[in-house]
């Protein structure tokens, strides 16, 4: 296995515009949006890396970058050069064109000079801006004694969503016969009439492959894309396989989130708060890394029953936060988040440094980082 990972490369693609997720994404690319407190998006599939033992990482990084830049500078120098690992930013160079990336696979194919000067036997195409739990040893693995070109991950979803996704058939062998991008009529799994196999955006290419399938894309008017383009071209040239998601989360469904739009975003933080949430923020067999700013302890201050008490109920409270006097329900604070007293917060996702003035009350609210609440404000009591 550590020949494998060894022979191993990853690029994860950090680029997204994320317009479902404007105004959050207005000033940062989606993966650089905070999530679950302290977390960033990205921190989860550059976790699954680490996790899985793949240290040699490219991060293409096109779209409002800064921010993230700024987060995997300080936070992710966790690889030892020495050892010929790293962790490695790749913004748009113009090194095939004057243009910018113009699709995933485009994104890839403007970097090869950094890819093919790594020399991986394997390449893994990661994109950056989903929640999940995944050992990527063990899809390469898969991948390997498969005698596959190209393995593409894959995660069981009813039929009836299957509009919303890549969709993936396959014959018994787990073979790929075809890829449909969002179809009416979709292919369902066989032996399970009732299911699709829906595209994850994980894929492992021989390199030698993927470089010769780069080329011969870059020269057509196509949308420069692996799951429009890449994939379903490979499958009449070479052996490509689904791989079933493995699930690290260790739970009774499998959890892999795009998380989108605001509404998704919104849910997904707020499932945290909950006694058993569907994603597990605290399993040591699985650590979740980000940067953690040097921020004191969270504390709750004033105890007046009946007046004013300090108090956090079914919710994420991050380091540097200071509840003074106010209650907080069902809600995700992020770092060093100031609530002042006679407030009440419920269901709402606080990013760093949001003041709260006295007296605020907010519900069912997203508040953007460092925004002030003025005192006495009413927010999301009338629509």
């Amino acid at each position: 296995m550590s020949s494998l990972l060894d022979d191993s490369l990853v690029i994860v693609l950090a680029g997204g515009a994320g317009e479902r997720l404007f105004p959050l994404t207005k000033d940062r690319a989606k993966p650089a949006v905070y999530f679950g407190g302290p977390y960033r998006i990205i921190d989860f599939v550059l976790s699954n890396c680490i996790n899985s033992g793949l240290r040699r990482l490219f991060i293409a990084t096109p779209y409002k970058s800064l921010s993230l830049n700024r987060h995997i500078r300080m936070g992710w120098s966790v690889v030892s050069e020495e050892l010929g690992e790293f962790i490695e930013i790749l913004p748009p160079q113009k090194r095939i064109g004057e243009q910018w990336y113009q699709g995933t696979a485009d994104a890839v194919y403007q970097n090869l000079y950094s890819i093919i000067r790594e020399n991986p036997r394997y390449l893994i195409v990661l994109s950056g801006d989903h929640v999940y739990k995944m050992d990527y040893s063990r899809m390469l693995r898969f991948h390997q004694e498969r005698g596959a070109a190209a393995t593409l991950a894959a995660i069981e979803e009813p039929i009836a969503d299957a509009s919303r996704f890549g969709i993936v058939a396959i014959n018994e062998y787990e073979q790929v016969t075809g890829f449909l991008e969002k179809p009416k009529n979709p292919p369902s799994i066989p032996g399970s009439p009732d299911f699709v196999l829906a595209s994850m955006g994980v894929y492992i290419f021989d390199t030698d492959v993927l470089v010769s399938a780069l080329e011969a894309d870059a020269s057509q008017a196509t949308s420069h894309d692996f799951g429009k383009d890449i994939i379903p071209a490979l499958i009449h040239q070479v052996p490509v396989f689904a791989y079933r998601f493995s699930d690290e989360n260790k739970k009774a469904s499998k959890y892999w989130r795009d998380i989108g739009t605001l509404d998704a975003y919104f849910e997904a933080n707020l499932d945290l708060c909950h006694v058993n949430p569907e994603f597990n923020l605290y399993d040591p067999e699985w650590p979740l890394r980000t940067y953690q700013p040097q921020a004191p302890p969270a504390k709750f201050v004033f105890a007046e029953q009946g007046r004013r008490c300090g108090q956090a109920l079914d919710s994420v409270i991050s380091p540097g936060c200071i509840i003074s006097g106010s209650t907080i329900s069902g809600s995700v604070l992020c770092p060093n988040v100031r609530v002042h007293s006679f407030c009440h917060i419920e269901d709402c996702i606080l990013m760093p440094g949001v003041r709260v003035g006295r007296h605020a009350r907010i519900r069912r609210a997203i508040i953007n980082r460092d925004v002030l609440i003025p005192r006495a404000a009413l927010i999301g009591y009338n629509e």
